[in-house]
């Protein structure tokens, strides 16, 4: 093995691997393309004069036989195809002309500086984490810009609620090629999201796509992702039902009742939604399960939790009982006695200390420590 083998790892910029540029470089595209009658015979006077798609293919062939991990993948296509063919077509290589080879290779790759992504989609990956999801988009689009590399491993890394819409609007026949290209589980958890129907029209057409052929897969991913590529970025995070039942959740009692009457007069489904999702004291009996209301309380301060308590009895009585029946006996009395000793408290007090109470289930929730039972609103 050549000395200076260790040196074209390096080069690369990380040991033991090799980026794809550098081979690509390496063939130069419009290179004479040269026969390959006198590889197989020993050098007689010094290195066989070699086309440059032929000294890429030895240093492929060399590096794969030493284990290094190259990454010709990022290649475009018709390189790879012209690499596998090249060395289908090679035999024997003498020592002297592979030496050549390597120190000439080696040569370039240490004159390299630096090095930048090719195209446009190479230098926002390059960029991404520094401009923003909205700029990339607005370049995106304003460069005409087609998806390149594997659709289907982009489309596989979204996150599921993005491919929903595709499997209710496209084709059974595209959604069922979605399908069959994602993890069984994200497959799974999708087609049980579709309507009976919907769902059993695209679970058949899932058993035909076995004699569709691999390029009309490919055109068909390259469609999906640069239709969800396309997609507008969203300006907020939750959907709006989300949003509103989240500020409900915090504003006074009189006022929440007050806006969702206002929601039910404007559009009762909305309204009905956003109760489904709001979370408020007079929700805790319904949507608690008994054997976490002991981490609840320990998150809260007993002075608030007293104070939620004695200020929700009069109206929320079904409320305070069951958080006192869910925690020790010893406990429930010593707050039931303080309560009484607090005597009547003052609506404004007792709205922020119920707050605090829903804001530390909240916080549970978001952590993973305890799971809301699903509710039907209030």
């Amino acid at each position: 093995m050549p000395e200076t083998l260790p040196a074209i790892s390096g080069g690369a910029g990380r040991a033991g691997t090799l980026d794809a540029p550098a081979i690509a470089d390496f063939d130069l595209p419009g290179a004479p393309k040269g026969g390959f009658g006198g590889l197989g015979l020993p050098a007689a006077h010094g290195p066989r004069k070699l086309t440059r798609k032929q000294k890429a293919a030895i240093i492929v062939r060399l590096l794969l036989a030493e284990g290094v991990k190259l990454h010709l993948t990022e290649l475009p296509d018709d390189i790879q195809t012209e690499l596998a063919q090249q060395m289908a077509t090679m035999r024997f290589v003498d020592r002297v002309t592979l030496k050549t080879v390597i120190d000439e290779f080696v040569a370039e790759i240490e004159d390299v500086g630096l090095s930048f992504p090719g195209g446009l989609e190479g230098a926002l990956n390059v960029l991404d984490g520094t401009i923003s999801a909205s700029t990339a988009a607005r370049i995106r689009k304003a460069k005409g810009f087609s998806f390149t590399g594997d659709p289907w491993e982009t489309i596989a890394g979204l996150d599921p609620e993005r491919l929903l819409p595709v499997l209710a609007e496209e084709s059974t026949e595209v959604a069922a090629v979605l399908l069959s290209k994602l993890k069984v589980s994200v497959a799974a958890d999708l087609i049980s999201r579709l309507p009976g129907p919907r769902a059993r029209r695209v679970a058949y057409a899932v058993s035909l796509t076995g004699e569709i052929a691999p390029h009309v897969v490919e055109r068909i991913g390259q469609s999906l992702a640069e239709q969800l590529d396309a997609q507008p970025i969203k300006a907020f995070a939750d959907g709006p039902v989300e949003r509103v039942g989240a500020i409900l959740n915090f504003t006074p009692g009189a006022t929440r009742d007050d806006v969702l009457q206002g929601l039910d007069e404007a559009d009762a489904a909305f309204a009905e939604e956003v109760r489904k999702a709001i979370f408020t004291f007079a929700n805790i009996p319904d949507r608690i399960d008994p054997r976490d209301v002991a981490k609840i309380t320990r998150e809260v301060d007993q002075a608030v939790l007293i104070t939620a308590l004695a200020g929700a009895a009069p109206s929320m009585p079904e409320a305070v009982e069951f958080i006192l029946e869910a925690i020790s006996k010893r406990m429930a009395d010593q707050i039931r006695e303080e309560m009484t000793n607090l005597g009547a408290v003052k609506p404004k007090d007792a709205e922020a200390a119920m707050n605090e109470v829903v804001n530390a289930i909240r916080t549970l929730e978001a952590a993973g420590e305890i799971l809301l039972i699903a509710g039907d609103g209030e």
